[in-house]
C-alpha cells in the first residue's frame, strides 16, 4: 500500500484540476442565471480556464525544473486553493474570471507539469504504467464526475460550496505531499527564458481568442466584429496574429539552443516521433471531450430542461465506463501495442458520437443516450491509458517536467479549442437554421421575417424554448407567428447540436492520422523495471529512424 500513498495525492490533485470545468458545464444555466449574463458569456469562461493552463503550463513546467517539482506542485496547490476561495464567493461574473479562470489557471499550470514529472519519478516499469494510466482516469473522471457532483450541489445546494470544498482538498494533500518522492532535475539549472514565454502566452491565447469569438464576430463576413480589416471578421487576422507569434517562439527556442542557452522548451524534443504523436493526440482528445462536454449539457438543460444534477446522472456512464477502461493499461498493454490501443479508441469516439446525432431528439431516449454516453467514456478510457505514459516514456528522467509542461499544454490547449472551436460550430448552425427555417415558414409574414432575419444576423443565444416564447409575446406578435417562429427556432436548436456533434465526429475521425508515429510494439522494461524508451521508436519508414535519445542531451552538460 505505502507505494501507492504517492499515486493517492498526486491523483487527488489531478482530478481537483480538472473537475472544476464539468462543475461549470453543467452549471451554465444557474451561472446564467445568478451572473444574469448568457451562455457566450459562460462559455467564454469555461474556455479562459483552459487556455490560462495551456498558456502557462510550458512555463510552469519550466519553473518546476528552477525551483524543484515538488516545491513548484506545492506552491500551485496554494495558488489554485486562493483562486478556489475567491470563486466560492464571488459576487459578479469578472471576480470568477479573476478566481477561477485566472488564478486557479495559473494554479493549475504550476501543478500538472510538476505531477507529470513526480509520477514518472515516483514510479517505473509497469507500475509507471498503471500510474499514468489510473492519472489518465482520475483526469477523465474529473471531467465526467463534475457533472454529477457538481449537478447535485449546484441543484440542491449551491454551486460554491464545490469550490469552498476544493479548499479542504488541497490542505489535504498539501498534508500528505510528504508521501511524494521529489524527483531532481540533472544538470545546472539555467534561468527562465522570459521571451519565449511572452510568444508561448500572447500566441496561444490569440489563436484560442479568435477562435472563440468567431461565433460573435463572424469567422470571415463581420457580424459583431469591433472592427473589420479590408472589410473581413477581426476574427482570422487574431488566428493569424497568433500563429505567426508561435512562427516566431519556433524561431527564437531554436536560436536559444543554438547559443547553448536554455530555452522555454527545447524544439528537438518536438523531434521524437512518439512524443510528437502523443502531444497532437492528446490535444485531438481534449478538443474532442470538452467539446462534447459543453455541447452535451446544452442539449440536456436548455432542450430538455433538466436540472443540474439530473444531467450529471445522464452524464454518468461516461465516467463509470472511462475510469474502468483507462485503469486497464496494464492488461491493455499485454494484449496490444499503444497504437491500436488509441486507433481503437478514436474508431470507438466516431462510433459513439455518430450516436449521440442520432439520440438527440425532441424528447431525450434515455437508454439510448445512456448507451451511446458509455461506449464515449470507453472510447475516451482508451486514450487515457496510454498517452500520458507513452509521452513520459519517450524521454529521460531530466526531461520529464518539460514533457509534462508539453503534454499538459496540448491537453489544456485542445479543451480550449473545444470549448471555443464546437461552441463556435453550434451557435453557427444554429443561426444558419433558424435563418433556413424562418425564410421556409408559410406561417410568418414577410414584415416579420424581415423583423427577425435581422435579429438572428445581429447574433442568436441558445436559449430555453419557454423564453423564446416569452419574448415573442412581449413583442406583440400574432399568436400563430409566434408559434411557428418557436417551433423554428426549436428545430434550429436540434439541428446546431447535431451539426457540433458530426463535427466532434469528424475530428476523431481525422486523428486517426495522427497516430501514425505512436508505438507500434508493446512497451518494453529494462531489468531494473524502468519503461524501454527504445521501445518507443516507430517501425522503419520516413522519419522512423529518429534517434529517441538524442534530444534529451542538452546544450553544454
Amino acid at each position: 500500500m505505502n507505494r501507492w500513498k504517492p499515486l493517492i495525492a498526486l491523483g487527488a490533485a489531478q482530478f481537483l484540476v480538472v473537475l472544476d470545468t464539468s462543475v461549470m458545464n453543467v452549471s451554465i444555466s444557474q451561472l446564467v442565471e445568478d451572473f444574469q449574463t448568457d451562455v457566450a458569456a459562460i462559455q467564454a469562461t469555461i474556455t479562459i480556464y483552459t487556455l490560462v493552463m495551456a498558456a502557462f503550463l510550458i512555463t510552469g513546467g519550466k519553473v518546476g525544473d528552477l525551483i524543484g517539482r515538488r516545491r513548484a506542485f506545492a506552491a500551485g496547490l496554494v495558488i489554485y486553493g486562493i483562486g478556489s476561495a475567491l470563486t466560492a464567493v464571488a459576487p459578479t461574473l469578472w471576480m470568477l474570471i479573476l478566481g477561477w479562470s485566472i488564478i486557479e489557471g495559473l494554479g493549475g499550470a504550476l501543478v500538472l507539469p510538476a505531477l507529470a514529472a513526480l509520477v514518472g519519478g515516483n514510479y517505473a516499469g509497469r507500475q509507471r504504467a498503471a500510474a499514468y494510466g489510473v492519472i489518465g482516469g482520475l483526469a477523465g473522471a474529473g471531467i465526467a464526475v463534475g457533472p454529477l457532483l457538481g449537478g447535485w450541489v449546484t441543484t440542491y445546494l449551491t454551486w460554491r460550496l464545490v469550490f469552498a470544498g476544493e479548499v479542504v482538498v488541497v490542505v489535504l494533500i498539501l498534508a500528505a505531499i510528504r508521501w511524494i518522492r521529489d524527483v531532481p532535475v540533472a544538470g545546472p539549472r539555467r534561468e527562465l527564458d522570459v521571451v519565449g514565454a511572452a510568444l508561448s502566452v500572447v500566441g496561444l491565447a490569440l489563436v484560442v481568442l479568435g477562435v472563440l469569438q468567431s461565433a460573435t464576430w463572424g469567422w470571415l463576413r463581420p457580424r459583431n466584429s469591433p472592427v473589420t480589416v479590408f472589410g473581413f471578421s477581426l476574427t482570422p487576422f487574431v488566428i493569424i496574429a497568433g500563429l505567426v507569434l508561435l512562427g516566431l517562439l519556433r524561431s527564437w527556442l531554436r536560436h536559444r539552443e543554438r547559443q547553448g542557452r536554455d530555452p522555454l522548451v527545447r524544439w528537438a524534443l518536438l523531434d521524437i516521433p512518439p512524443l510528437r504523436a502523443a502531444v497532437s493526440t492528446l490535444l485531438a482528445q481534449n478538443l474532442i471531450l470538452l467539446g462534447l462536454f459543453f455541447t452535451i449539457p446544452l442539449y440536456l438543460q436548455v432542450v430538455q430542461g433538466f436540472n443540474a444534477f439530473e444531467t450529471g446522472l445522464r452524464l454518468l456512464p461516461v465516467s463509470i465506463t472511462m475510469l474502468v477502461t483507462s485503469m486497464s493499461a496494464p492488461l491493455l498493454n499485454k494484449v496490444a501495442t499503444p497504437r491500436q490501443v488509441v486507433r481503437v479508441g478514436f474508431a470507438v469516439l466516431v462510433v459513439a458520437t455518430l450516436w449521440l446525432v442520432a439520440a438527440v431528439k425532441p424528447q431525450i431516449d434515455d437508454a439510448s443516450f445512456a448507451a451511446a454516453m458509455a461506449v464515449l467514456g470507453i472510447g475516451m478510457g482508451l486514450l487515457a491509458a496510454q498517452l500520458g505514459n507513452i509521452a513520459q516514456s519517450s524521454v529521460g528522467e531530466a526531461d520529464r517536467s518539460e514533457v509534462g509542461g508539453l503534454q499538459y499544454t496540448a491537453q489544456n490547449l485542445g479543451s480550449s479549442l473545444g470549448t471555443a472551436l464546437i461552441g463556435s460550430i453550434l451557435i453557427g448552425a444554429l443561426t444558419v437554421a433558424a435563418q433556413a427555417g424562418l425564410a421556409g415558414s408559410a406561417q410568418v409574414s414577410d414584415a416579420v421575417k424581415q423583423q427577425v432575419g435581422i435579429a438572428i444576423a445581429g447574433g442568436i443565444s441558445f436559449v430555453p424554448i419557454d423564453q423564446v416564447r416569452a419574448a415573442l409575446t412581449q413583442a406583440q406578435l400574432p399568436p400563430a407567428e409566434a408559434e411557428a417562429i418557436t417551433a423554428t427556432y426549436a428545430d434550429a436548436q436540434l439541428q446546431g447540436l447535431k451539426v457540433a456533434l458530426l463535427a466532434a465526429a469528424a475530428i476523431a475521425l481525422l486523428s486517426l492520422f495522427l497516430t501514425r508515429n505512436l508505438p507500434g510494439s508493446r512497451l518494453a522494461e529494462q531489468p531494473g523495471g524502468a519503461a524501454d524508451a527504445t521501445a518507443l521508436r516507430p517501425p522503419a519508414g520516413p522519419g522512423a529512424d529518429d534517434d529517441l535519445h538524442k534530444p534529451t542531451s542538452r546544450p553544454g552538460r
